[in-house]
């Protein structure tokens, strides 16, 4: 028997690379892969060579292994075609077509040969999960070599990966190989896969992707035999093109394939080297070419706002069916307007902060992927409207109307707690307004009662932190803890863990010897700290704040000037009075959180005189 002790210096250490930082309960797993692929662009079929080489950094002794077989579930009685059928909002682009799929158009995984350290494993396949009894038990610390042969099929391009989609690219290659499973301080994570989003092990990839010499290849990863790039090869007939891609520290690998793909390069100001890959078309051919000096931008305040981006690629790549995100690349529908194409590029590059290098649980905590991704989204965006680069409105609070639909939606019926699993949600309505919506005011209100300066030092800090690990709520609220001096669990608590909403009302303004009062009533049973703003008819403008009693201190500035800060509210208590230090016929208007950024389920009580005001 070989013994598990494997050289990793078979495996070129690219420049970025970075050390896992180990400690006793946050351990890091390791995989490098080494993939040999042959692509018949005819069948859509391909023949695998996987080696292998884990790491297991846990304190555990492993006997079992899992991996995801994404193919699988383009299968007639699949889990996602059940799902899809029997859910009440079916995602339009699923349907029923998983259903009607015939034999030559179903994906699949068929396992040939798998072994560990030469030595046969049991194994079986469960739908898109294999289970492996592994020979020999993975001691902590220790590595084995699994060996992989198998042969899959492309379906037709439905969800995310496949063949032919509707822009008529040919190889939509994501999800696409046996890939697999994470084991965490929490345990395994061999997820069914009925859809939704992936979680996985760090680590590094060599790929290398044998096909018709007529087709460019695109990938998540630095190209590592440049000739091919830029080059139409359409003169070869038989000899098949082998493109060698690698990608270090990541915990996925994904590419797309056309024989009319072309190909743009632009070197943004960072350093990152930006591909563009797209078929001619009616928008593309105008818009496409625009994107690398847009995107260079994006970087510029990508960098700046939430850490440095690491890797020396990005790679934009026109393919699937709509927008989705893997590390160093992601597969957009091409076909759009300007505003739309940058739009959904600028989404997709925002997950490589918010999952790719954050690589938090998508099955168990989506909305730190997409709601984050949302919430930084939102700014970038409003960034490149401020630099004339997009058109549309710069936006004081570029959340406001996020805010104010997922405050509507909370009376809707539909709402369910963000503890939820992204699969068990019983809705896609449910879903998609929990992780995107939600997840980005999650993070804008915490802006609000933090303040600015604290909190854009605590994004900076949780991604120096938590890059290349897998982050969990408590994770990123502890560092926000840190940076503002405040208690923070009760919002975590209330925001992830329950359906509660906030609702504070302005009940009551009177003349008080000279001063005014102002009496409020929290009728939400969330509580939030209040911040209040005063117009004198003079045009002066005062600020106050009222924080939580549980908060455990305030902040202390933010509308561009210091805060009066008023005593404590108590949650316990649903009223609270204070007076303000100037005559009621003096006074313009009061409104309670002037910038709204508070899901406010009654934003209409929040004024005096009661009036429509938009940030």
């Amino acid at each position: 028997m070989i013994r598990r002790l494997f050289s990793f210096s078979v495996f070129l250490i690219l420049g970025y690379s970075v050390s896992f930082a180990q400690t006793a309960d946050r351990w890091q797993q390791k995989a490098q892969y080494k993939m040999d692929i042959d692509m018949d662009v005819e069948t859509f079929q391909f023949n695998g060579k996987q080696h292998l080489v884990y790491t297991n950094n846990s304190p555990d002794t492993l006997t079992r292994v899992f991996y995801h077989l994404f193919f699988n579930a383009f299968q007639p009685g699949s889990m996602m075609d059940v799902r899809s059928r029997s859910i009440e909002d079916p995602d339009g682009r699923v349907g029923d077509r998983i259903n009607n799929l015939t034999k030559n158009e179903i994906g699949y995984h068929k396992i040939d040969l798998l072994t560990m350290d030469g030595e046969d494993c049991e194994y079986s396949v469960e739908g898109t999960v294999l289970e492996v009894d592994l020979p020999n038990a993975l001691l902590p610390n220790q590595s084995c070599l699994l060996y992989m042969e198998f042969n899959s099929q492309v379906p037709q391009q439905i969800r995310r990966s496949g063949r032919d989609n509707k822009e008529g690219i040919s190889l939509s290659m994501t999800q696409w190989y046996p890939k697999l499973s994470e084991y965490d301080y929490q345990g395994w994570h061999a997820h069914p896969y009925v859809g939704r989003e992936f979680h996985g092990v760090w680590g590094d990839f060599d790929v290398a992707i044998s096909i018709d010499p007529s087709y460019t290849v695109a990938a998540g990863g630095v190209l590592q035999n440049n000739e091919n790039n830029n080059l139409k090869r359409k003169v070869f007939k038989k000899k098949k093109k082998t493109w060698k891609f690698r990608a270090n520290n990541v915990h996925d690998f994904a590419w797309g394939a056309d024989p009319d793909y072309n190909h743009l390069m632009h070197k943004a100001e960072c350093g990152v080297e930006l591909n563009m890959y797209y078929q001619d078309g009616p928008l593309a051919s105008e818009h496409w070419p625009h994107l690398g000096k847009i995107m260079d931008e994006v970087f510029n305040f990508a960098n700046a706002r939430y850490g440095n981006y690491p890797y020396p690629v990005y790679n934009i790549i026109q393919g699937g069916d709509g927008g989705m995100e893997y590390p160093m690349a992601t597969l957009i529908t091409g076909e759009r307007n300007l505003t739309s194409l940058v739009g959904v590029s600028v989404h997709e590059l925002m997950h490589s902060w918010y999952q790719m290098i954050l690589g938090t649980n998508e099955a168990l905590y989506p909305w730190m992927d997409e709601g984050f991704t949302s919430f930084a989204s939102s700014e970038v965006m409003n960034h490149l409207k401020k630099k004339g680069l997009i058109e549309g409105d710069v936006q004081q609070n570029p959340m406001y109307n996020s805010t104010k639909s997922f405050a509507r939606y909370t009376q809707s019926g539909y709402e369910e707690a963000l503890s939820t699993h992204s699969d068990h949600y019983t809705t896609n309505r449910a879903y998609g307004a929990a992780s995107y919506t939600k997840g980005s005011v999650f993070i804008s209100q915490l802006e609000y009662i933090m303040g600015k300066e604290a909190f854009a030092k605590g994004l900076l800090r949780y991604f120096n932190d938590w890059k290349f690990k897998h982050p969990n709520p408590n994770d990123f609220i502890r560092v926000m803890e840190k940076v503002s001096g405040l208690e923070l669990d009760w919002y975590k608590e209330y925001m992830v863990n329950t359906t509660h909403t906030v609702d504070y009302t302005i009940t009551d303004i009177s003349a008080d010897s000279g001063a005014t009062k102002l009496s409020l009533t929290k009728t939400g049973v969330m509580p939030m700290p209040v911040d209040i703003e005063v117009v004198l008819k003079d045009g002066r403008k005062q600020y106050f704040t009222i924080p939580l009693r549980i908060m455990r201190g305030e902040k202390l500035r933010d509308y561009g000037s210091e805060l009066k800060v008023l005593p404590d509210w108590p949650w316990t208590n649903s009223s609270y009075s204070f007076s303000i230090n100037q005559n009621i016929e003096n006074i313009e208007s009061i409104r309670l959180d002037p910038m709204g950024k508070v899901a406010d389920i009654n934003s209409e009580d929040n004024e005096w005189p009661v009036k429509e005001i938009n940030p």
